[in-house]
């Protein structure tokens, strides 16, 4: 596991947390317990923050950075706070937002700074959120740039508990060297 201090700042991992060797953690980094991070993800916290909540997957090639505030943020700078129980899908890039708990964002799917996927929320693959947006509560939003599309069913909210869990499951499996 590729654990990396800056500033004197080590990443901090939960209980049961399984990082791929081939993944990197570098910074001001909080891990929760059962949080996987999964091959080739970058979790970089150098000139903010990053905090990631109990039972969530980090799946393979994503990015997930913060930002700074500088003369030339138009925003400000942003932390990147996760919740419990979410799916971040293969080769996202989640920059400097907020993402609740139990939300999903798919596969290569673009989460930009400032922006707040709300608990429930769906990002599909390929979408792209702007900064400053909200994706709200129990939303799905695709497209490029991305937009509300429609309310989750009560089916896909519970699909989005199972993920998370189907992730600690796997996530268990190779700690245990299975």
């Amino acid at each position: 596991m590729d654990l990396r201090p800056y500033l004197g700042k080590l990443p901090e991992l939960g209980q049961r947390v399984y990082v791929d060797p081939a993944a990197t953690v570098i910074g001001d980094v909080a891990l929760g317990d059962d949080v996987s991070i999964w091959p080739g993800t970058v979790v970089r916290g150098d000139v903010n923050f990053i905090r990631i909540g109990a039972r969530t997957n980090i799946q393979d090639g994503t990015v997930v950075h913060v930002s700074h505030d500088g003369p030339h943020a138009k925003l400000g700078g942003f932390a990147t706070v996760i919740g419990e129980d979410v799916t971040i899908g293969h080769k996202a890039v989640v920059h400097a937002c907020r993402i609740e708990d139990a939300a999903l964002i798919g596969m290569g799917a673009i989460v930009l700074d400032g922006a707040v996927v709300k608990k429930h929320g769906f990002v599909g693959a390929g979408a792209l959120i702007a900064p400053g947006k909200t994706v709200g509560e129990g939303e799905m939003w695709l497209g490029n740039p991305g937009r509300f599309a429609r309310r989750l069913s009560e089916a896909e909210i519970e699909a989005l508990y199972y993920s998370a869990q189907h992730y600690v499951r796997m996530k268990d499996r190779y700690l245990a060297g299975e």
